[in-house]
């Protein structure tokens, strides 16, 4: 009965109802652009493109596409091109100086930076295209250069069209456009893994049922796991040093300094799998029998050499990322400005040096939980899950699946608690998001 009132009102608040329903019109607009194929194409042939695309790099891209990488869509590069840019353009900014001059100027250099996003977005898309008709697929694309060109102004089109439906969706509907158009096509083979799971384990007459019904209580266990991953929060007791201004009295609160278990979100596990598909892509270059034990290993996912490497370029990579966009000097300059200290730790360099030695030893714990939920999938194919299945196991879908789904409540929260009414939580907890990830896209 909550459950019913809680839709009640929210569809009783006209603006959460009309940014509701804008979401998914937005949605079903990208939907149905995943199944238009590209013209000249024949959609009998893509059985070769589909079969290659359920694993590996190009099941990544698949299933980040909602199927249209396989389909060869209109939309089968999807928003995955605009990403890269995006992450290109955050290391410039702390690579060079030009960058990080834009990212101080506000809200004049965040558009400045948006632009040279797209417009390396665009470069990606052009050089993305041809390798994608040429290479992916294969004998089902005509030849000659008339396709060739048409076709990749019509995959970057339509790569862009996706990116400014994100942007609708940000401005015009509820949660971040970019991250809930990833979520949308990784939703999208949820059904097709999970029955095709369902119906193996009927077939399977040895207790296939108990198996599946084991499968789906491990299931609600990682993702309880990954939600305290993405919430995990360490807190910093801040004193503020009492002020008078007139006949008011102005500090003396103690407040927290949230800082997150995991600062880097997905990012490292991205970062990790674009690194671990270069000696793969580099292997098929090479032939002879030693680089066979290398090729077997580094092309299998269920291995320990390939964990083992993957593991650790996640934990390396969370370091990293945690160093860039978490900044301890910044931290402490804010609180000795504010007239706030950390009780016991001299303000300045002291603060900053504290905060940085509390973020190494909360970093090193989350990078290992986020490397060992990256590497569950491989653990759930060993068990003979379904290989679809077993990629909403953990990795990078589980993580942007129950980020994106926590930042969207968040928003819905927030309307409800504007207009008076209870969260959406009976305990009287309030949902906390991301704070920050991939929805920085």
């Amino acid at each position: 009965m909550r459950f019913i009132q809680k839709i009640k009102e929210i569809w009783s608040i006209e603006d959460l109802r009309t940014r509701i329903l804008t979401t998914l019109f937005f949605v079903l607009i990208y939907r149905f652009g995943s199944f238009v194929v590209l013209p000249g194409v024949d959609p009998n042939a893509l059985k070769q493109l589909q079969a290659s695309a359920s694993g590996g790099l190009l099941g990544l891209l698949d299933m980040f596409s909602g199927g249209a990488f396989g389909n060869a869509s209109i939309f089968a590069l999807g928003i995955m091109p605009y990403i890269s840019a995006s992450i290109v353009i955050q290391l410039l900014g702390i690579a060079l100086p030009y960058f990080q001059k834009l990212q101080r100027e506000g809200e004049s250099g965040r558009t400045k930076m948006n632009q040279y996003t797209r417009y390396l977005t665009v470069a990606i898309l052009l050089l993305q295209g041809p390798a994608y008709l040429m290479g992916a697929l294969g004998q089902a694309a005509p030849s000659g250069w008339l396709f060739l060109i048409t076709s990749t102004i019509i995959l970057a089109g339509g790569s862009m069209f996706v990116l400014w439906l994100g942007e609708r969706i940000t401005d015009k509907g509820i949660g971040n456009g970019i991250s809930f158009i990833i979520m949308i096509g990784i939703i999208a083979r949820l059904p097709h893994a999970f029955f095709g799971e369902f119906i193996s384990r009927l077939a399977d007459e040895a207790g296939g049922l108990v198996m599946f019904l084991g499968e789906i209580v491990f299931l609600l266990f990682v993702i309880a796991a990954a939600i305290m991953l993405v919430q995990g929060t360490r807190k910093i007791p801040v004193q503020y040093a009492k002020r008078v201004v007139g006949n008011k009295q102005y500090g003396g609160a103690r407040q927290y300094i949230p800082l997150k278990v995991n600062a880097a979100n997905v990012m490292p596990i991205i970062f990790a799998q674009a690194i671990m598909f270069i000696p793969v892509a580099l292997l098929g270059f090479t032939s002879g029998e030693s680089a066979g034990w290398f090729a077997r290993n580094l092309t299998d996912h269920t291995s320990w050499f390939y964990n083992a490497i993957f593991a650790f370029l996640i934990i390396a990579f969370t370091y990293f990322y945690t160093a860039v966009t978490v900044n301890p000097v910044q931290m402490a300059e804010e609180l000795k400005r504010n007239n706030g200290f950390i009780p016991g730790i001299k303000p300045g360099k002291k603060t900053a040096d504290y905060i940085d030695e509390v973020m190494s030893r909360i970093t090193f714990p989350g990078s290992l939980f986020l490397a060992l939920v990256a590497i569950l999938p491989a653990f759930a194919g060993l068990l003979g899950i379904n290989r679809e299945f077993a990629q909403f196991f953990g990795g990078t879908s589980l993580l942007i699946l129950v980020g994106v789904v926590l930042d969207t409540l968040q928003q819905i929260e927030s309307h409800l608690l504007m207009r008076h009414y209870d969260g959406l939580l009976k305990s009287g907890a309030r949902i906390k998001g991301r704070q920050g990830s991939i929805a920085a896209y």
